[in-house]
């Protein structure tokens, strides 16, 4: 009994400790936009008091029913899930002016005629983009834009002006769209256009977690404890007065992340109670999640911003790649050739991966791609 009142008080002195160590680097460190120093509270933040309600009630807003319905759609494709069973509802984010990318994904990891065909999947793929920001481009690109989608049926465009400073908007339009045409589809994800999707190996993951009727379900590449950046230099800077926490709620990497349909409906309810006015998306999403309890779980073979190292061991199990433009065909074809599947059987086939995959991914030199743990799985 000694020794567990000893080892109460001790734990109990810890908890004080890392409190006061926390109140002094928020209270004396504040005035100071050094990355060590942001790390250190945020790292403390997260670890030893990890208790974001604060956060979400600081966020929390009133919204009328007017303001929750968000911008006029100017493209809208509201029958395009209607009456199906949809595995995967994918929102590409895109700039008006990215056509070529578009043709690119259409052409690969996005064609909606390649997953039925070829994986017994039906998958929706859609674009959602705002107004191009430009005025003296944005008759003519509006032109193009609604020829495009006369072609294809798959751009979702609301009157907001598409900029880095927009994307929460962004996202609040794929949430109210799946939300309110696509409830029904299992799972939701949302891509940058420079991302390669290893679709054969999604739709796989994916239709064994449907199988057994997954929920709470939030996958991607997790930053825990990330700092807001307080540089006024960088396009990411949040001012104290957008978000006065020393670390955002855990969250994944908006170049690609993939929910349950569950999920999705709650970020959304969640969504219409949060001041949108940060306009860092993905960290918007951990806020929304964060306020409904669902925590995002990381999936090593989610890259980081760097390109994946090309080669069969490594597409055997890849997800995604960030940074793909010119090379995203080329990629794909090498990425879903059939003998792929072939180089890791057996022994020695799984011998011979596991060596290729140490040797391109525990580096010393970081690379932020696939973490050496991906080496092992």
């Amino acid at each position: 009994m000694f020794a567990s009142n000893r080892r109460v008080k001790k734990w109990q002195f810890v908890q004080i400790f890392a409190t006061c160590f926390i109140l002094s680097l928020m209270v004396y460190w504040s005035p100071y936009a050094n990355p060590v120093v942001s790390h250190m509270k945020s790292y403390s933040y997260r670890y030893l008091i990890n208790s974001y309600d604060f956060v979400t009630n600081s966020l929390s807003v009133n919204r009328s029913s007017e303001d929750a319905r968000g911008f006029q759609y100017l493209i809208n494709h509201e029958d395009k899930c209607q009456g199906q069973d949809v595995l995967l509802l994918l929102f590409v984010k895109t700039a008006p002016e990215n056509y070529k990318r578009r043709s690119a994904i259409r052409k690969t990891w996005g064609s909606e005629a390649y997953a039925r065909s070829q994986l017994n999947a039906n998958i929706k793929t859609l674009f959602a983009l705002g107004t191009p920001p430009n005025p003296l481009e944005r008759d003519e690109l509006q032109r193009k834009l609604i020829w495009e989608d006369k072609l294809y049926n798959d751009l979702i465009q609301q009157d907001f002006a598409d900029s880095f400073y927009n994307l929460t908007v962004k996202l609040l339009l794929q949430f109210s769209w799946a939300n309110t045409f696509c409830p029904q589809a299992r799972f939701f994800m949302t891509a940058d256009d420079d991302i390669f999707i290893h679709m054969p190996n999604l739709v796989e993951y994916l239709q064994g977690l449907a199988q057994i009727g997954v929920q709470d379900f939030w996958i991607g590449r997790v930053h825990r404890g990330a700092p807001p950046i307080r540089d006024k230099r960088s396009k990411y800077y949040v001012s104290y007065e957008m978000y006065q926490w020393p670390a955002y709620p855990d969250y994944t990497a908006g170049a690609a992340y993939v929910i349950s349909r569950d999920v999705a409906a709650r970020v959304y309810e969640a969504s219409l109670t949060l001041n949108s006015s940060l306009y860092i998306d993905d960290v918007f999403m951990g806020l929304c999640a964060n306020k409904v309890g669902i925590a995002p779980q990381y999936h090593v073979f989610f890259s980081g911003e760097g390109k994946t190292p090309y080669h069969p061991c490594i597409y055997d199990k890849m997800m995604t790649s960030h940074g793909h433009v010119q090379d995203l065909q080329t990629l794909w074809k090498d990425a879903t050739d059939p003998k792929v599947k072939t180089i890791s059987k057996g022994f020695f086939g799984e011998l011979y991966c596991r060596v290729i995959k140490i040797a391109l991914l525990c580096k010393l030199r970081y690379t932020n791609t696939y973490p050496c743990s991906a080496a092992f799985v």
